[in-house]
């Protein structure tokens, strides 16, 4: 607490560069991260429903969320390709 005190009273923040617009919390790197964790605990909380509610063993729950990956992984590479079909690269 003391140093937290001497440090605003002694204008030692000063001295400090502030943090750069790339890490800033509105830019776009920060946001991804937040959407990436958000969906990490979503996948973490489906994982737990899939286990405790519905009593599926775990390689199970994995092999549910593996097929999901691979059928979204599908579905966006066909949006893709229909997406890009008028392109010439």
């Amino acid at each position: 607490k003391a140093a937290f005190i001497n440090f605003i009273s002694d204008e030692e923040w000063k001295s400090i560069e502030p943090v750069s617009s790339w890490f800033g919390p509105s830019s776009f790197l920060m946001s991804s991260m937040s959407a990436l964790f958000k969906l990490s605990m979503w996948i973490r909380h489906g994982h737990g429903y899939l286990t405790e509610n519905l009593g599926i063993p775990v390689w199970g729950s994995y092999a549910v969320f593996g097929l999901a990956t691979l059928f979204l992984g599908m579905v966006l590479g066909l949006v893709s390709e229909a997406l890009g079909a008028g392109c010439d690269f």
